[in-house]
């Protein structure tokens, strides 16, 4: 699964990020969950932590401390969605 992010902080324009596999194998190392847990809903904190992952790893500069990053944050959502296995278009009559 990929998850674009919209990060909004305080007093500053915001800017997307994707989330990698990286990014998921870090969230399940850190809170001990597996990325198919996110398919039962995923929390603020769980967004949050990607997006600060994301950031980093995007060369965004964040504040080294996760809360604080998380203190800064004013508004952040999910903006498009990759399935972790999309289905295959059925061939059409051309093919």
């Amino acid at each position: 699964m990929q998850l674009r992010l919209s990060v909004k902080k305080t007093n500053e324009e915001a800017y997307e990020v994707e989330t990698s596999l990286a990014v998921i194998v870090a969230w399940e190392r850190r809170f001990k969950r597996r990325a198919s847990d996110l398919t039962n809903g995923i929390g603020m904190e769980d967004l949050a932590f990607m997006a600060y992952d994301a950031s980093q790893r995007a060369g965004i500069v964040v504040p080294a401390v996760f809360d604080t990053f998380i203190n800064s944050i004013e508004n952040l959502e999910i903006v498009e969605t990759t399935p972790a296995n999309p289905t295959q278009a059925e061939p059409s009559a051309d093919n």
